[in-house]
Order: C-alpha cells, then sequence, then structure tokens
C-alpha cells in the first residue's frame, strides 16, 4: 500500500509540483524559523540560540547571539525589527539591518512561548480617522531627541535601550509611529501582554483568571481554565478580536460536579479586543508620547549614572591624595585640621613641617597636575553629557508631557483609556522640578570647578615655591575663591550630594517662604523640592510615570474580555498536558463574500492543529476550524472538518498558507534504518465540507467530537503534493506574502520551494 502510494503521490507531483528553489546544507540545527512579511529575508534560530538571517538565495547576512534561550519568534509587520522571547520572559527586538539590539523589554516572569504582531490595516480605517489624526509636534521645537552618552569608553549601565546602536533607536521610534501596530505575547503560565508598537505596554491578562462566560438559548453557563499555557496568539487585522490556543484544565464554575467530564486539553478561545480598534487614534497618540518619554527617560538615567561614575572617578584620585595630609598632620604630633593648614599657608604664615612634606615629598609638582587633568577632564565631560544628553531630554520629556496633559483634558476620548488628567498633572509638575534641579546642578558644577581650577592653581604655584626655595615660609596672595574651596569643598562635595539620591538639602528661610509665595502666581504645589538632589528627584518623576502609564495598562486590560471558548481536544495525563508539542496555526483572512466593506469588512479565522494519537479516539488526524471568532453572535458559522492521514506517514509541521489554504508536511513511517521520503502538501480548503459545530449537553459549549474525520488520498485533487527525497523535520517555515516554503531535512538541508509556481517536469526528474 505505502509504496501505491508514493508512486500515485509521485505522479501527482510531476503533474503539478511545487519549484524546488535550491537546497542547501546548514551547519546548525534549527528549532524555529520565519519568513520576513515585506522582503525575501529568513530569520532562523539553532538549537543552541543564535539567531541567523538569509536572503532568498541562501546568503547570510548576520548572525546574533543574544545570551539567552530564545523561545520565540515573529517579525513587525513592516518588516524591519526581528522579535525574539526568551525563556525568562524577555521581548528582544532586533534591527533587520544589522541585527543590532533595539530594546529589551521584561514582559513576563516567565518563557514567551509565542509571539504574534498586527498591524491596523488600511481597510479597517475610518473616514473620523483623518479628522482625529494627530501630528507630533516636538520636532518643530526641537533638534532630534539626545541619545544615551557614551563618553570615555564607559558604560552607562543596563538601560533597556541599544548599547551600541543608537542611531537605529531614533529610526526606529519614527518609524514604529507611522502605522498602529500591537506585540502580542504569551507565555507559559497563560499570560498574554499587549505593547503598542512593540515597547508600549498597554494591557496584560492572565487566561487562568479571566470568566469563560458561554451563553446558550435557555442558561448561562461560566467555565474557568487551570494550569493553562499559551500555544498560539493571533491578533486580527481589524484589531477587533484575538484567538488563542492554549493547553489547561477547564472547570465548570457553576456546577462542579460536570467538571469531571471536560479533562485538561487543548483549547481555543476568543477574546473581545475592539477596545483597540474604538480607541486605536487615542491610544496611537498616547503611546507615540509616552513610548519617546520612556525612552527619554532612560537617557536621563543613563546621564546620571554616567555623571556620577566621572566624578567619582576624579574625586578617587583627589581623596587618595589629599588623604594624606590628616595622617601626617597627626604623626607630627599637631591637633589642627587640614583646613587649617591650608589656611594658614594662604594668609602667608609659617608652613608646618607635615604640610610641607605633604606638598614636597607626598604630592608633587606632577601629582598635582594629574589630580588637576583629572579632575578639569571630568567637569568638560560632565558639561557635555548636561549640555547634549540630560538638558535636551528633560526639556523634551516636559513638552510631551505638556502634550499628554493638553489630552487627558479631552476626558470624552482619552478617560476611556485611563489617561487621568490628575496623575498627568502630578507628573508634569515633577519634570518642572527635574527641569529646575538640572539647571542647578549646572550652575553648582560650574562654581565647583571654577573653585577647584583656583585651589589647583595656587596649590601648584606653592609646591614650585617650596621646591625652588629652602623655606618653610611661603609668600601667598589672599584670595576669596580659594577661601570658598577650603570652607566648602574640602569636607563636602556638592557635585556628588547632587547625585546621590539619598542626600538632603537644607533650604534657607527666605526661599522657602519666596517659593510658598509662588504657589499662589502658578508655581509648584511642593515646595520642598530644592531639598531634594537631582537624583532623588529623577526618581520621584520615574514613580509618578510610572502610576500614570499604569493607568491605561490597567483601563485596557481590564476591556479585554473572553467571547467564546472551543474545545479541541482532551489529553488525559497531566504529564502529556505539559509535554505534548502541539502543532497549530491560527490566520485571519477577509471574506470574500461578505457584504460589508471599509471599516466593517469581516474577517473569517482559520485554526489548524494536530490531533495526539489517542486522543478523540483518533489517530493521525489534523483538525481544521474556521469562523471561531464569530460563533458568538447572532448568527453563528463555526464549522470544520477532520482529516485522517494515511497510516504510512505522519505530520511533521503544518501551516496556514493565503486564501485559506493548508501546507501539511508528511514524512513517511519507515521501518528500515534508510531515511524514508517525505512530502510537502498543500490542500484546498474550499474541496472539503465543513461541518456546522453545536453546542453539546450539559455544558453549552461547542465540541468537535462529532465531526467524521475525512480519508486525506494523495492522488486526489485536494490539492499540490510534491515528494522529498529524505526525512525531513520541524520546523516548516512559509511565507504568504512571498509564496514560499522552506523545509529543513533530518540530514541538515535547507530546501526552499516556490509554491505558486510549477517546474517542467525534465527539471522535476533531475532533481528526484
Amino acid at each position: 500500500m505505502a509504496e501505491e502510494l508514493m508512486e500515485e503521490a509521485s505522479t501527482a507531483a510531476a503533474a503539478t509540483p511545487f519549484q524546488l528553489q535550491f537546497d542547501k546544507p546548514i551547519p546548525f540545527q534549527i528549532k524555529m524559523a520565519e519568513w520576513n512579511p515585506e522582503k525575501d529575508l529568513l530569520a532562523m534560530v539553532t538549537d543552541d540560540s543564535k539567531v541567523l538571517l538569509h536572503r532568498f538565495n541562501w546568503q547570510r547576512l548576520w548572525t546574533v547571539s543574544p545570551g539567552k534561550c530564545i523561545t520565540s519568534i515573529c517579525w513587525s509587520p513592516d518588516g524591519k525589527i526581528v522579535a525574539l522571547g526568551t525563556e525568562d520572559g524577555l521581548v528582544l527586538l532586533h534591527d533587520v539591518e544589522n541585527g543590532k539590539m533595539l530594546r529589551r523589554i521584561k514582559s513576563h516572569d516567565v518563557a514567551i512561548v509565542c509571539l504574534n504582531w498586527a498591524e491596523d490595516e488600511p481597510q479597517s480605517r475610518t473616514d473620523k480617522d483623518g479628522l482625529l489624526s494627530y501630528e507630533d509636534r516636538t520636532t518643530r521645537f526641537f533638534p532630534p531627541a539626545p541619545v544615551i552618552p557614551r563618553i570615555g569608553g564607559l558604560s552607562s549601565g543596563d538601560t533597556g535601550l541599544a548599547d551600541e546602536n543608537e542611531e537605529s533607536i531614533q529610526e526606529f521610534s519614527s518609524a514604529s509611529c507611522q502605522r498602529f501596530n500591537i506585540l502580542c505575547s504569551g507565555d507559559k503560565d497563560g499570560c498574554i501582554c499587549f505593547s503598542i508598537f512593540g515597547i508600549f505596554p498597554v494591557g496584560k491578562i492572565n487566561i487562568n483568571e479571566v470568566p469563560i462566560h458561554v451563553q446558550s438559548s435557555e442558561s448561562k453557563a461560566s467555565y474557568q481554565l487551570q494550569d493553562a499555557s499559551i500555544s498560539k496568539v493571533s491578533l486580527s487585522g481589524n484589531l477587533h478580536q484575538l484567538v488563542l490556543l492554549c493547553s489547561g484544565k477547564l472547570i465548570d464554575i457553576d456546577n462542579l460536579s460536570h467538571s469531571n467530564d471536560i479533562s485538561g486539553g487543548l483549547h481555543c478561545l476568543h477574546l473581545d479586543t475592539s477596545i483597540f480598534f474604538n480607541r486605536k487614534n487615542e491610544l496611537h497618540q498616547v503611546s507615540q508620547q509616552a513610548s519617546s518619554i520612556q525612552d527619554l527617560v532612560e537617557v536621563v538615567r543613563a546621564s546620571i549614572s554616567m555623571m556620577a561614575k566621572q566624578w567619582s572617578s576624579a574625586m578617587n584620585l583627589f581623596n587618595e591624595k589629599f588623604s594624606i595630609l590628616p595622617s601626617l598632620i597627626a604623626a607630627h604630633g599637631m591637633e589642627s585640621s587640614s583646613e587649617d593648614e591650608f589656611m594658614s599657608l594662604l594668609f602667608g604664615t609659617r608652613t608646618s613641617p607635615a604640610l610641607h612634606q605633604f606638598l614636597v615629598s607626598s604630592l608633587g609638582e606632577a601629582a598635582l597636575k594629574r589630580i588637576a587633568k583629572s579632575v578639569d577632564s571630568a567637569g568638560r565631560e560632565l558639561r557635555v553629557v548636561v549640555s547634549e544628553h540630560l538638558q535636551p531630554a528633560v526639556e523634551i520629556i516636559s513638552f510631551r508631557l505638556a502634550e499628554l496633559r493638553g489630552l487627558a483634558r479631552w476626558r470624552s476620548r482619552f478617560q476611556n483609556i485611563g489617561l487621568d488628567e490628575k496623575l498627568i498633572d502630578g507628573v508634569t509638575e515633577r519634570i518642572g522640578m527635574l527641569v529646575v534641579q538640572v539647571e542647578r546642578f549646572s550652575r553648582v558644577t560650574a562654581t565647583v570647578l571654577y573653585l577647584f581650577q583656583n585651589f589647583f592653581s595656587w596649590v601648584l604655584k606653592c609646591v614650585k615655591i617650596l621646591l625652588s626655595e629652602p623655606t618653610d615660609q611661603v609668600p601667598a596672595a589672599n584670595s576669596e575663591f580659594v577661601v570658598l574651596f577650603l570652607k566648602f569643598l574640602l569636607d563636602k562635595d556638592p557635585i556628588k550630594q547632587l547625585l546621590d539620591a539619598d542626600q538632603r538639602f537644607e533650604c534657607e528661610l527666605d526661599t522657602a517662604r519666596h517659593l510658598e509665595q509662588l504657589v499662589v502666581f502658578g508655581g509648584f504645589t511642593d515646595t520642598q523640592f530644592l531639598e531634594r538632589s537631582l537624583m532623588k528627584q529623577f526618581n520621584e518623576l520615574e514613580e509618578s510615570l510610572k502610576e500614570a502609564f499604569s493607568m491605561p495598562f490597567t483601563t485596557i486590560s481590564s476591556q479585554i474580555h473572553c467571547q467564546e471558548l472551543l474545545p479541541l481536544y482532551p489529553i488525559t495525563s497531566s504529564v502529556d498536558l505539559v509535554s505534548t508539542c502541539t502543532l497549530t496555526s491560527v490566520s485571519f483572512y477577509k471574506d470574500e463574500d461578505s457584504q460589508h466593506s471599509g471599516p466593517s469588512y469581516r474577517l473569517t479565522d482559520y485554526i489548524c492543529f494536530k490531533i495526539p494519537d489517542g486522543s478523540l479516539n483518533l489517530r493521525n488526524c489534523i483538525g481544521v476550524i474556521k469562523d471561531f471568532s464569530n460563533s458568538s453572535t447572532s448568527t453563528p458559522s463555526l464549522s470544520g472538518f477532520l482529516l485522517r492521514i494515511p497510516d504510512e506517514y505522519e505530520c511533521v509541521d503544518l501551516s496556514l498558507y493565503k486564501d485559506s489554504q493548508i501546507v501539511v508536511l508528511l514524512s513517511e513511517r519507515s521501518c528500515s534504518d534508510s531515511p524514508g521520503r517525505s512530502y510537502i502538501v498543500m490542500l484546498q480548503t474550499e474541496n472539503f465540507s465543513f461541518v456546522p459545530l453545536s453546542k453539546i449537553f450539559p455544558s453549552d459549549i461547542y465540541s468537535i467530537q462529532e465531526l467524521a474525520a475525512l480519508e486525506l488520498q494523495l492522488d486526489t485533487d485536494y490539492g499540490k503534493v510534491r515528494s522529498i527525497p529524505h526525512a525531513v523535520s520541524t520546523p516548516l517555515a512559509i511565507s504568504a506574502s512571498r509564496g514560499v516554503a522552506c523545509v529543513f531535512s533530518s540530514r541538515r538541508h535547507a530546501l526552499v520551494y516556490i509554491l505558486d509556481e510549477d517546474e517542467d517536469e525534465d527539471e522535476v526528474s533531475d532533481m528526484e
């Protein structure tokens, strides 16, 4: 029988085969692969979590090693960014041009097992979208946003932004704001996160905590998932609905006695995400401002961190040398302080033996020049960071928050997405305080550096005189700047204090009274802000930003509801429930027969999945369901069919293709040591009879158990069949936009097929 089927399949392949573009050896074992939606590029993840990018001709463009276990992959809708999900819950966004990391976002606490990036399709836009469109006016008044400072080879620390690709950050930020899109990520603990432009978190739900209400003509039942793990998520192009597949146990909340009738297994859920469509203009505007603000906050954080490191390095050298003087004073049996010794020298009195030894022997001219150069260099770098990074970032944040403040006052539009006017007002005041703190820091820095310069100049003159003349008395000029240095800087470091979050300053009584009077004229309501350091003020700004931006996150999350439930197949063993590798595919297609047009056009979802052997008393079967997301409407059209694969073959992988076609990868079950043949099959779903699904009693939920399995015959007109002369393995990478498929053989070869073109019979014979 197997030989007959193989011969029939080969005959069919010769009649209508797929064109084999090339067969290339690869030195890696591939565990994930995804085609770029806009370009002829294939991103692959190896078993050791290296990410490779190849052209269609198999030219490798780059390889990156994120240093983490990659568990999922997807492309941005414009094909400019590849998103990677990691085992520890991070989303890594990499630039398609060079593989550099653009963002590192902590979205989950556990492994991210699936990613889906959906973009607002042009057909879903309404006439009023043009009237409500929003222009980002920041570029009118400000130069390009500053980037993370990089001075003297120092690292600014972990900021969540790319450390070596600041230009790509700006390009990514500007490009991501052109078309509204949402990145969906699902983890193994049942959480789904939504991020606008892939960077601004706007919602999160836990499937284990979402009530599932099932409405029937006679009653209403409530269910809840337990120990659910997300397998697949797919957001529709019109942003109205999300279909997800998850494994877990289903519990009947209303009647626990019936819970035993529904075992754990793979379930399909339809979530209502119409809030994204209904408020996409508002969400676009808020996320555009908020994501830019978050980027600039990272620039401020990195700038403060960089300045603290630079100044600390210079002060460590200064303190290392000048800390010797107190020891010398004590060794000579004197009770004076370092300040007293320098004051005596300043006013022309006799130089003590301790100070003389310190200046001539311990310090010396060369060491003093080295310290002065270090402090001067640190001061110049501080001024650069403030003028080119810190101050511009703070000013742009202030402008963008003012824009958000104006939006928050449009309550009819923005209150429904959680933009709280009171919270935004609080953040706006705090950024104003930070602007004042940056100005104060700039002035204090200039004063401190000027005093240091005068002090070093005077001490250097003293050292030169002591070295050239055998005298213990130095005629030094009286200088008010040296006095100020000795009084305020020898024991205190104002720059360090301003960069210390725990430092608190005393505000003069007149200044405090003046600040209180300014409140009446629109001044800051918090009149004690001058008592805080620059770092403390920045920390308070971060806290208020977190609180303000969490409101849209919470509000949107609360408006995402579960509309329908469909158990696909049961898994009796809890071990199997965790370990089963689910082959699934979900896609949305525009309904060509729909009478709707414009923003209300109708989408039909298709769900394809492999059923584990023994489940539903079936073996070697795949299931296809369509129109699940419309099953909760007044006229549900949920239907499906089961397809039984011949026993001689097993389904290695499957994927939905364009026009609701299904591509199935089959491998021959070989009893001998020699590897068997494989087949790539494209099935036309229109050639199969979809059977309407009905709800079963007493659970009132849809069931596929009544579907009869159809027999797949490789020699029929169900679709195209192509023979592959060796065994294949997962994954199967399909590109609907390019019409190609990449298959990986067990002998580490990559085979790329053109799905929509036929090749000549002579070429087929040569290849086979």
